[in-house]
C-alpha cells in the first residue's frame, strides 16, 4: 500500500516531467558551393556562395518544408549557411546567426584543392580522431574538441527557450558531425557514423530529458 505521503510525492514527479518541453530539431547541411564542387577544402575560414546547384538545393528543400511551423531558424555566421534557408526567412520566420555553429577551421589546409597527398593527410588526421586523439588539429585550424566546446555553448541556449518547440538549424559537415555527438552524448570519436550530404536533412526530437534521431541525412527532398 502507498501511503498519502509516497502519492503526493510521485504526483509531484508526475508533475514535473510534464513541465519538460518537447523541442523538435530540423537540422541540415548547406548547400553545394563551387568549392564543394571543385573538392577544395572549405572550412571556417573560407565564407564562400552557393553556386547554381546549392541555390536549387535550397530551393527544393525550401518547397518541401515550408509549411512547417517553425519557431526560429538558426544559422552560422557564414553566407553558404545563411542562403541555404533564405526562403525561410524572406516568409517572415525569425532568424538569429550564431558563429558556435561555423565549421570546424582547417587551418592552413582551407582553400587547398584536395589532391592524393593532400587527402592522405586528412585521411590521418581524421583516422587519429576515429582513434580517440579529437584533442588534435590541422596546423592553424581547430580541433574536435575546440569545436564541441562551441557548441555546447550553443545547444544550452537553444535548451532554455522553451517557447521554441520546432526549430531549423543550417550549419556545415563536419561541424554537424560534432553536434549530432554533442546532442546524442557520444563520443567525438564517433563522429563519422553521422553521413552527411549538402542539404541534407536530419530531424531530432528531444523529449525534454533526452535527444533521439527521428531521420538520418535525408535527401527525398531533392529527387526531383
Amino acid at each position: 500500500m502507498f501511503d498519502q505521503k509516497s502519492i503526493s510525492l510521485q504526483a509531484e514527479v508526475d508533475k514535473n516531467i510534464r513541465k519538460l518541453k518537447s523541442k523538435k530539431i530540423y537540422l541540415i547541411r548547406h548547400g553545394q558551393t563551387d568549392f564543394n564542387f571543385q573538392n577544395i577544402v572549405q572550412g571556417g575560414g573560407v565564407d564562400s556562395d552557393l553556386n547554381e546547384t546549392g541555390r536549387a538545393q535550397a530551393q527544393a528543400f525550401y518547397k518541401v518544408y515550408k509549411s512547417i511551423p517553425f519557431d526560429k531558424v538558426y544559422t552560422s555566421a557564414l553566407k553558404r549557411s545563411i542562403q541555404s534557408v533564405e526562403g525561410f526567412i524572406k516568409d517572415g520566420h525569425k532568424h538569429e546567426i550564431h558563429p558556435e555553429l561555423n565549421e570546424i577551421h582547417w587551418g592552413i589546409k582551407e582553400k587547398i584543392k584536395i589532391t592524393e597527398d593532400e587527402n592522405d593527410y586528412y585521411v590521418n588526421i581524421v583516422n587519429c580522431w576515429k582513434n580517440g586523439q579529437t584533442e588534435l588539429c590541422i596546423e592553424g585550424g581547430e580541433s574536435p574538441n575546440a569545436v564541441a566546446e562551441r557548441l555546447r555553448k550553443f545547444l544550452d541556449l537553444i535548451l532554455t527557450r522553451e517557447d521554441e518547440e520546432t526549430i531549423l538549424i543550417c550549419m556545415h559537415g563536419r561541424a554537424m558531425r560534432i553536434f549530432l555527438c554533442v546532442m546524442l552524448n557520444y563520443e567525438l570519436k564517433c563522429m563519422d557514423q553521422f553521413a552527411h550530404k549538402n542539404l541534407g536533412l536530419y530531424v531530432i526530437n528531444h523529449t525534454g530529458s533526452m535527444f533521439n534521431i527521428e531521420t538520418y541525412n535525408s535527401l527525398e527532398h531533392l529527387e526531383e
